[in-house]
């Protein structure tokens, strides 16, 4: 039996438009909930959630029944942390702060098992193997993992071309917030400059053979960015529409006071 097939990365190759939202409520009950919406997959946030590699498994197992796929974002792109993140069952992730084309090289062999990569052999304890139950895993695994790698800065941008030739790589996710910083607009993704920097790292990546990617949290840059050629796009935030939903609400209510 060989390891899970890996659907979202199917889709990536394929040139499947795959809409997403990020679950950063650090819950299992959340994603699961999260997963009943009908959305092609979900990011599972450990860099700026509250997440560890337990709640970040939590959340494998609830979204595990539904038919959004699970992509896992680290705090970094540390080779223990990937290897644990693949161990629990993470198909897919993604890597922060990717600066050069080094950096993404090694990336790519954490996620390769020997002699292509240095991930640690350990799938008998793992339930990435269903515990041993996949008895071809160890040969299959490496053909299944998607890795997505985040461009969020002048660096990044400056060594994207070269990151694009990295075989391995099986798409780049371009960071607005981060980005934005960097370039002198904090809190302002909206800028000309940035919008200016992202359509030309997307033309870039969609004029490889990498898939793009990008957070769109209004209807209108998510259209555009898939205009540009954008192929996995996040259009929410599961903690902003809670909170939004949750401030209208007692909003409503205070108005009853009035009343």
């Amino acid at each position: 039996m060989p390891a899970p097939f890996n659907p979202f990365k199917d889709a990536l190759k394929k040139k499947q438009l795959q809409i997403g939202c990020w679950v950063g409520m650090a819950d299992p009950y959340a994603a699961e909930i999260s997963s009943t919406a009908g959305f092609d997959w979900l990011l599972v946030d450990g860099e700026h959630a509250p997440n560890d590699i337990r709640s970040t498994l939590a959340q494998l197992q609830a979204i595990a029944a539904s038919p959004s796929h699970a992509v896992v974002r680290l705090p970094v792109g540390e080779t223990w942390m990937i290897k644990q993140a693949l161990d629990i069952g993470a198909q897919s992730l993604l890597v922060p702060m990717v600066e050069s084309r080094r950096q993404a090289e090694q990336l790519v062999r954490a996620v390769h098992y020997p002699p292509n990569g240095v991930r640690g052999v350990g799938s008998a304890l793992a339930r990435a193997s269903r515990f041993a139950a996949i008895g071809d895993y160890l040969a299959t695994a490496d053909d299944q993992i998607c890795l997505l790698v985040q461009i969020e800065n002048k660096a990044g941008l400056a060594a994207l071309d070269d990151i694009l030739e990295v075989d391995g790589i099986d798409g780049v996710f371009i960071g607005p917030s981060d980005l934005a910083a960097d370039l002198g607009c904090l809190g302002n993704p909206n800028a000309p400059e940035v919008q200016e920097a992202i359509a030309d790292a997307m033309t870039r990546i969609r004029n490889s053979d990498k898939a793009g990617g990008i957070l769109a949290t209004t209807p209108d840059f998510a259209q555009k960015s898939v205009d540009l050629g954008a192929l996995f796009v996040a259009v929410g935030i599961d903690v902003t529409l809670f909170a939004k939903s949750m401030r209208t609400l007692a909003a409503q209510g205070q108005e009853l006071k009035k009343s």
